[in-house]
């Protein structure tokens, strides 16, 4: 779960809204200048068709986790119909559900708003004891430097699902949870119980994000990692995958598409990333290639994976040496520079836009190109050689 915002320029001039669920068009613009002291959450609503059943931004208080809901469309009837000049990136008129997006600084994020920024309605499932602190954020305006689209709108959120992918259905949640004062007040949070709630808001999705790992002894070598680390990082990180695609499949419109993030650890030794979530990307780069054959035939659902540089973003700390591996991939990728999560949210969009409806089962490394290195540069073995530099 992980998303580098890039700093943006207050919001200047909203489009015309179309309410996707309801098909009812409707006029937003807002201006705002730079002396403007409208509060945060009548600016988030100036921007978006709020739902009369339930305001975007409640008050804060303490009580049973709710979902968030705003139904939005950035775009007008005419608009929605006129093709864009060029070869563009358009996913006006698709809906995409992004699992594991709990804050606005890791991949999870950057692919929802390059997404949105493509045209696409965006639909999240926040992991349930992260959702009030998420919800709280949003409301507050937290977000709202990294919300800032291209054309200086907003990022809007229809509706935040709770969501625990490590169970599939309610039957599978043992009695420890169900008492955890985490899980307290939330309800239809396991995967099956979100794609019935999807389907039963909205019927259909076009795009699934799985943005998920977690590996509870990834900082412990794999000779000493225990059965149930091993085993709980291989359910939250790659199992996870193959049951969102299960539940949410059916309810794919054909010529879907599904993505996933891997990681070079699948293949290569990467001290330090242990727990077995290695072992674990390495089996969701393995599943996304059989998948691409099941879903393909059956749903026609594309599914690819994207194997992706280090990021330093919350998730990526808990390791606790992100920022030596992001050190180490500057020096040595053949493009010497720092990975940003847009660049990933970027081939995201392309890989999930009908521009790659030829692409299935196939791990797309938006790394600078490190992967393709055998060697570090950077070690005193190679001082005396004499390397590509910039002219």
């Amino acid at each position: 779960m992980a998303t580098t915002a890039a700093p943006g320029s207050h919001m200047a001039a909203i489009k015309p809204c179309i309410s996707s669920s309801q098909r009812t068009y409707m006029s937003c613009t807002a201006n705002f200048g730079a002396n403007s002291e409208v509060a945060v959450s009548k600016g988030l609503r100036s921007s978006s068709h709020i739902s009369s059943r339930q305001p975007f931004f409640p008050s804060i208080q303490s009580g049973p986790v709710k979902s968030v809901k705003v139904i939005t469309r950035a775009m007008s009837a005419a608009a929605e119909n006129t093709p864009l000049p060029g070869l563009p990136i358009d996913l006006r008129g698709k809906r995409a559900f992004i699992a594991g997006v709990a804050d606005d600084n890791g991949y999870g994020w950057a692919i929802a708003k390059q997404l949105a920024a493509a045209g696409a309605e965006i639909l999240l499932g926040t992991w349930v004891p992260a959702l009030n602190i998420f919800e709280s954020s949003l409301r507050r305006g937290k977000f709202d430097e990294s919300r800032i689209l291209p054309d200086g709108s907003l990022m809007e959120i229809t509706k935040v699902y709770p969501l625990d992918a490590v169970f599939d259905n309610p039957d599978d949640v043992p009695e420890d949870i169900k008492s955890n004062k985490r899980y307290l007040g939330s309800s239809k949070w396991t995967v099956k119980e979100v794609a019935e709630s999807v389907k039963e808001d909205f019927g259909s999705i076009d795009i699934l994000v799985h943005s998920l790992a977690n590996g509870p002894e990834v900082v412990k070598p794999l000779m000493e990692t225990s059965r149930y680390g091993y085993l709980a990082a291989i359910s939250a990180s790659s199992y996870s995958f193959i049951s969102l695609l299960q539940h949410f499949a059916p309810i794919m419109n054909p010529g879907g598409a599904s993505i996933s993030l891997t990681y070079i650890a699948s293949e290569r030794i990467i001290p330090g990333y242990g727990g077995g979530m290695s072992s674990a990307k390495a089996a969701l780069e393995s599943d996304t290639r059989v998948l691409a054959f099941e879903a393909g035939r059956k749903h026609r659902i594309r599914v690819n994976t994207i194997s992706a540089g280090p990021l330093r973003s919350r998730a990526a700390k808990a390791i606790g040496f992100i920022d030596m591996m992001i050190d180490y991939s500057s020096a040595n990728a053949p493009l010497p520079k720092e990975l940003s999560a847009e660049e990933v949210g970027n081939v995201a969009a392309f890989l999930t836009s009908p521009l790659a409806s030829a692409i299935t089962g196939s791990v797309v490394y938006v790394d600078n190109g490190l992967n393709a290195m055998g060697v570090g540069v950077d070690s005193p073995i190679f001082e005396n050689l004499e390397l590509p530099k910039e002219a």
